[in-house]
């Protein structure tokens, strides 16, 4: 969402950001259209590399093992019931507290980090395969997620000025924050012609989308700066890692999902 970088520099890694794109949003936007075990596979393969991006983050042992559950917790994302899901989601729990080491805080982060991940792979399919039109749902909501991060990046990096939490995440300011939430609400207004349904409530959304995935890109870079690390791994050029790309829409699909579940005529006031 903006940095303070040289103008000759601004945009010195655009090209491999736009390559990056091209490669990893068609197969998200695929994955997505087909649903069902399609996205189960996906979501597998998200897990397991975010857990492990976790675990050497975090400095959390038993890695490989727990990156085998999470993409097994995936997959039975698909499976009828909920009873494997949360089975693979204890085990998982339980190893990553009792590998690590005795004192709390270290049990707390391996603990939180398997809760952080899986719950963002859960919030995604669920908000897809959803009581809802889900397929509809989850692309509407992942485009916004884009306009969004587009928004802050240019916009940002073109404006500038006043950052927006220094201590936090310095290379992010206030222009890249505000852009990002107009852009949203402009992609509202054009989803509610496209759905046929009231204009505010969609520009409402695009405006909460944008704000809670800032929220979720912060807090991913707070517990980077927390783990005195500049990104979670090094799989997306351009970018860092799987958790630096999707952790805004993990946190839009988290809360979406709470939310569409906790206010059943929320999909249909937006037409879905």
């Amino acid at each position: 969402m903006g940095d303070w970088t040289p103008p000759d520099k601004r945009f010195s890694e655009l090209p491999r950001r736009l390559l990056t794109a091209l490669i990893l949003i068609p197969f998200a936007l695929f994955a997505v259209w087909m649903g069902s075990w399609w996205l189960a596979a996906g979501c597998a393969a998200f897990c397991s590399v975010m857990m492990l991006e976790w675990c050497r983050m975090s400095a959390a042992p038993q890695e490989r093992l727990l990156a085998a559950l999470a993409a097994l917790f995936g997959l039975s994302l698909a499976l009828n019931g909920d009873g494997v899901s949360w089975a693979l989601l204890a085990g998982a729990l339980v190893l990553a507290v009792a590998a690590s080491q005795r004192q709390l805080q270290a049990r707390i982060t391996g603990g939180f980090g398997v809760i952080y991940v899986f719950a963002m792979v859960f919030g995604l399919y669920t908000l897809r395969e959803g009581p809802w039109e889900g397929r509809l749902v989850a692309l509407y909501f992942m485009s916004f997620v884009w306009a969004s991060d587009a928004a802050a990046y240019f916009f940002g990096r073109m404006i500038r000025g006043p950052r927006l939490l220094p201590r936090e995440s310095p290379n992010k300011t206030w222009s890249g924050a505000v852009s990002a939430v107009i852009a949203c609400a402009g992609c509202g207004y054009l989803a509610a012609g496209w759905q046929d349904a009231a204009i505010l409530p969609w520009m409402v959304a695009g405006m909460l989308i944008s704000i809670t995935a800032q929220a979720g890109d912060l807090f991913e870079s707070g517990l980077k700066r927390r783990f005195r690390v500049k990104d979670s791994g090094t799989i997306l050029p351009g970018h860092g890692g799987l958790l630096d790309r999707v952790d805004g829409l993990g946190a839009v699909s988290i809360s979406a999902t709470l939310t569409f579940l906790s206010v059943p005529t929320l999909p249909r006031l937006l037409g879905l």
